[in-house]
């Protein structure tokens, strides 16, 4: 069973993963009005991958004999500068998330709740190539520019990105 205060964590990490989601759509969509398909299907994708953490948390605390919640939700940006100011705040992001994962590690081993710290290892994991992938993506638009032909050549990249990952 867990604790109220690990319950209480996780509602609030589901809240996060939400965020997440949403704000990944938020950028799909931007992206795709500026004409850069292959970022924003591979937007569509995180925002699908996102609630897919969502919701391995949602039901991890139903069976661990708490009460999931179903969180409201906040507003993401919804206006970018540019397709580096899309992964800044996406890289910024995964950062939170990774920091909000490394409290619930913290309290779930100060709580002894060991079910949860073992749970919690796959969002470990998770996060650290998370946080990778979105450096990758920066550090790629950095060496290309972020205009004119360049922009394709980033664009295409990004869109290739997903289609690796999931081959492996």
């Amino acid at each position: 069973m867990l604790s109220k205060k690990v319950e209480e964590a996780l509602n609030k990490q589901v809240a996060y993963e939400v965020y997440a989601s949403s704000s990944y759509l938020s950028m799909a969509s931007w992206c795709e009005k500026e004409g850069l398909r292959g970022t924003a299907s591979f937007l569509y994708a995180q925002s699908e991958e996102e609630k897919t953490h969502m919701l391995k948390i949602f039901r991890y605390i139903n069976e661990a004999g708490g009460h999931a919640l179903s969180p409201a939700l906040k507003e993401p940006p919804n206006k970018y500068n540019s397709i580096n100011h899309v992964f800044e705040l996406a890289l910024e992001q995964e950062i939170n998330v990774t920091n909000q994962i490394n409290k619930l590690v913290e309290l779930s081993l100060v709580t002894q709740d060991y079910a949860s710290f073992h749970f919690l290892q796959w969002f470990v994991e998770e996060q650290l190539e998370e946080e990778k992938l979105f450096r990758m993506i920066l550090d790629i638009i950095k060496l290309a520019g972020k205009e004119g032909r360049s922009l394709l050549l980033i664009d295409n990249e990004i869109g290739k990105l997903r289609e690796e990952e999931e081959k492996s």
